[in-house]
Formats: C-alpha cells, sequence, structure tokens
C-alpha cells in the first residue's frame, strides 16, 4: 500500500485535502505530532518514508521540503507556487492540454496550479493554442475570491478582526505571484493585466476575462471560441462549458457556497458579437487547490481520478 504525507496538513489546504482522503484505504497516511510537524528531522523522515507527500506550505517552506527528500524516491505534489514554471516539475492540470494526464501520471514532481490561474488557463490556453486568441495580445482578468483563498490569516481578519469588510482589492501594484504561470501555460508572449480581488464568501471564484473581438488583430469571433472550449473539455468530469445561448442573468458568489471540485466556463458574447466575457467559476479550495491536489495524486497512483473529490 502506497503511503501518503501532507506536509503542513494542519493549514487551510492540508485539511480540505484529509477531508478528501477520510475513510480513503488506497494510502497509509503518515501523521505526525503537533510538536514533530515544527521538527525539521521528523519531517524529513516522514518525507524520505512517504511514497507521496503533497506540500501544504509557504513556497520558501516547499522548497525546503524538497531538498529534504533529496536521495528518496518520493513523489511531491505542492501545492504552493514556489515550482509552477520551475524545470523539472510538471504542472498538473490535467484538462489542460492533450497529454497532461500522461505526464503527471509519470512525474516524479507536480506542481499544482494555483486557484486564479486554473481559471484564466482553461478558458485561454486551449484558444491561444489553436490560434483563435492572439499570443501577444494584452489580456485583463478580473478575479474575485472567497477569503479562505488568504490563509487563516485573512479568515480571521475576515470573521473576526473585520466583519464589515465586504469587498477588498490587492494586488494594485500589479505584481501577483501567479502572473508567470499565467503567461508560461498560457503561452503568452506578454503578462496579463490581474485584478485580484476578495469578496465576503468564504470559497468560491470567479475569474473573468473580457475581450474585443476584432478579427484584424487575430480573435475568433465568439462562437468559434466557444466551439474550441467545448470540444477541448469534452468528456472531462470536472470542467464543463455552458452552452451557447443560455447565458445567466447573474453569476454569483455567496457565503453558503458548497464546496466543489468542479469547474464551470462560460462564453457570454455581446448582441453584436463585437465583444464576449470568458467566466470561470470554481471553488478555490476545490479545483483551485485542494480538489486539484486529490486529482493529481489519484493520477500519479494510477488510481480512479475521481475517487474522493466532490464532482
Amino acid at each position: 500500500m502506497p503511503s501518503l504525507f501532507i506536509d503542513g496538513a494542519a493549514g487551510t489546504t492540508g485539511l480540505e485535502i484529509a477531508e478528501r482522503m477520510a475513510g480513503r484505504d488506497e494510502f497509509r497516511l503518515i501523521t505526525l505530532s503537533d510538536a514533530d510537524r515544527k521538527s525539521v528531522s521528523a519531517r524529513a523522515a516522514a518525507i524520505q518514508d512517504a511514497d507521496f507527500v503533497i506540500l501544504c506550505l509557504p513556497d520558501a517552506a516547499s522548497r525546503e521540503a524538497v531538498a529534504l527528500g533529496e536521495g528518496a524516491p518520493t513523489r511531491f505534489i505542492d501545492a504552493s507556487s514556489a515550482h509552477r514554471v520551475a524545470d523539472g516539475w510538471t504542472y498538473g492540470f490535467a484538462e489542460l492540454r492533450l497529454g497532461q494526464r500522461a505526464a503527471i501520471r509519470d512525474a516524479r514532481a507536480v506542481s499544482n496550479p494555483g486557484c486564479y490561474p486554473t481559471g484564466f488557463l482553461a478558458l485561454v490556453a486551449p484558444l491561444v493554442a489553436e490560434t483563435l486568441l492572439p499570443a501577444d495580445h494584452g489580456f485583463i482578468v478580473n478575479a474575485v475570491s472567497g477569503y479562505s483563498g488568504g490563509g487563516k490569516e485573512l479568515i480571521a481578519r475576515m470573521q473576526v478582526d473585520a466583519p464589515d469588510i465586504g469587498f477588498r482589492a490587492y494586488g494594485l501594484n500589479l505584481e501577483h505571484k501567479h502572473l508567470p504561470e499565467m503567461q508560461v501555460h498560457a503561452g503568452l508572449s506578454r503578462s496579463p493585466l490581474f485584478a485580484p480581488a476578495v469578496v465576503r464568501a468564504f470559497r468560491g471564484m470567479l475569474v473573468d476575462v473580457p475581450l474585443f473581438l476584432d478579427p484584424e488583430l487575430g480573435f475568433a469571433d465568439a462562437t468559434a471560441l466557444h466551439e474550441a472550449l467545448a470540444d477541448h473539455y469534452a468528456g472531462e468530469a470536472l470542467v464543463s462549458v455552458a452552452a451557447m445561448g443560455t447565458a445567466p442573468g447573474e453569476l454569483l458568489l455567496s457565503e453558503g457556497d458548497a464546496p466543489t471540485d468542479r469547474l464551470a466556463l462560460y462564453v457570454l458574447p455581446s448582441a453584436d458579437g463585437s465583444q464576449v466575457r470568458l467566466i470561470a467559476m470554481l471553488d478555490n479550495l476545490g479545483k483551485g487547490a485542494s480538489g486539484a491536489a486529490v486529482q493529481n495524486l489519484n493520477i500519479m497512483a494510477g488510481l480512479d481520478e475521481l475517487a474522493g473529490l466532490r464532482a
């Protein structure tokens, strides 16, 4: 039976992964006491003993944890942003492109996608690859997330310290750790302009990419964009593309949204077809973090890809 160690199991992502692994008997779970979780030697022993390690740590700590496993055959899934564009790491978005599942299955080191990039890449990467959107376009990405994406510190702020905050725009200097993976894995020649915000909902995420569809600048029409996305994700259990002509009157995030590991995509054109909004909705803790980690673990271990997921 393969063994699994979650390094950082007490954090938001780690706890969500543990919930998805509860009751599963395909793995022997390696756990540490509260004291040993802070012991480098205890963590090193657990990492080297495990067949699989999921890292739910800050970036620097994730790099240190990988070093602790040097020389061991341990296979890693890193939920931090430390290795998302690093050499030797496979990007853990199984549905992103043809062959990605096989690459994840065979990889020693898999980097879990970021939550916002999951939505952006799901919308844009297949369309750029098919030359339906220009790779040199300056994409604008408006996105809102539930506050759980900020971890325990932001959860405490929103729930206890400042419960009157309804909307928190951040990254106002136009720098964000997700930008490199958004550019690299979408195949873009320039970085997107990314405008993230947090709203008063515990979980959930909406990623919105508005576009002017100018054919002279290399943009396909909305119907072609929708058909390409629908074809790309046809048969995928976790990613859906809403039918054209079924545009909702509104898309909502609410405090009581249920956990999910699904990702829903929308292509919403203007009446005259000159503009479109590409929108992704997901659970930032699901397909945007813990659900993706468990999906990658299942693939790497040769198990049912949906085992433990909220599909």
